[in-house]
């Protein structure tokens, strides 16, 4: 292997890079914990990873090289992990929160999550606020940010800041859990991303034979080329009669943050493999997209597996991959990993 580093104000970036005599995995996860649905937030001194809940309501990792990663500890409690979010907002039912995103405004973090309404009885979308990217977040609102109710509720919120300062967010209503089609669509948030501006805008419906008529997980770019709206599609556990789950990502480009958006051709971009050469990964998907040293990286999860692709453990790892654009197309590279070069 051959290692690449970027330097990153106090971080180092490793990148792997295959030789074509040496025979090495597509894809290895960076954590081999249960780390579902994750966030990788760039700081000036780490990498903060936010995931799905999993024991605690927001669990967190970090690294200084994208690489190496380990959980936040609770100071107070001697190999226990810190909780992101220890106090749940009102309208929020005790052990459903999931999908969080981070995003920094002026001086202060903004976590936005989806939780389910205890009184509602379906999934919605709310926002939080901490001091430290570490928190505690806490959300003080009596009732969520928001929850398209008659659409099934709403989950997988994903807040953009685009070039001249504005926010958006980005969110999927629930509709295959009642029956009804899913959408992602997308709209304005306040300057302190703490409301919504105007009506949302439906800008990606699942309609693909690989979607399954589910499209979730948002995550807006502004591209060399435009602007890009990465979604997953598919179900996103294993399939008993494939022995592998057919999660998987595809984007759409879109003309502004509120569209029209088409979707790529080529889709998907990442799906389940297994082959002799390029290893085996299965339910790529919840991807995040980030910017460090200059270059983007794409975080997604994907299943504990064995060797031959089975099912090793009810766990979802955490994966980081260059991202980059050839003819205007997004190309994952090879996931980063520990090398023997560093």
């Amino acid at each position: 292997m051959i290692g690449v580093a970027w330097r990153f104000g106090a971080l180092s970036i490793a990148l792997s890079l295959g030789v074509a005599a040496v025979a090495e995995p597509s894809f290895v996860p960076v954590y081999q914990s249960n780390f579902p649905d994750p966030f990788v937030l760039p700081t000036k001194t780490e990498f903060i990873a936010y995931s799905t809940n999993d024991g605690i309501n927001l669990p967190m990792a970090t690294s200084r090289d994208l690489v190496h990663w380990s959980a936040v500890l609770d100071p107070a409690r001697a190999g226990k992990r810190l909780d992101g979010m220890p106090v749940l907002a009102s309208w929020v039912q005790e052990g459903r929160t999931w999908a969080p995103e981070v995003l920094a405004v002026g001086d202060h973090y903004l976590l936005f999550y989806t939780a389910h309404h205890r009184r509602l009885d379906k999934p919605c979308v709310g926002v939080a606020v901490a001091s430290d990217a570490h928190g505690p977040f806490r959300d003080t609102s009596a009732e969520p940010l928001v929850c398209q109710t008659e659409l099934g509720g709403t989950i997988d919120a994903d807040a953009f800041r685009d070039a001249d300062g504005k926010l958006y967010l980005y969110f999927k209503n629930d509709g295959n859990g009642v029956g009804k089609s899913s959408a992602i669509w997308g709209q304005r948030l306040s300057d302190d991303g703490m409301s919504l501006i105007g009506q949302p805008i439906a800008l990606a419906r699942g309609g693909r034979p690989w979607e399954q008529k589910l499209i979730e997980a948002p995550s807006m770019v502004r591209s060399p080329s435009g602007y890009q709206l990465f979604y997953s599609g598919g179900y996103y556990g294993w399939n008993p009669d494939q022995n592998i789950s057919p999660y998987a990502i595809g984007y759409a480009t879109c003309t502004s943050p509120l569209g029209p958006c088409a979707d790529a051709g080529e889709n998907p971009i990442l799906h389940s493999f297994k082959d002799r050469q390029a290893g085996c990964i299965s339910g790529p998907g919840h991807q995040a997209i980030f910017q460090a040293a200059g270059r983007s990286f794409i975080a997604f999860h994907a299943w504990a597996a064995t060797r031959d692709c089975r099912k090793a453990a009810d766990e979802r790892y955490l994966y980081v991959a260059p991202l980059s654009w050839q003819d205007g197309k997004p190309v994952i590279g090879m996931s980063l990993r520990v090398t023997a070069r560093p």
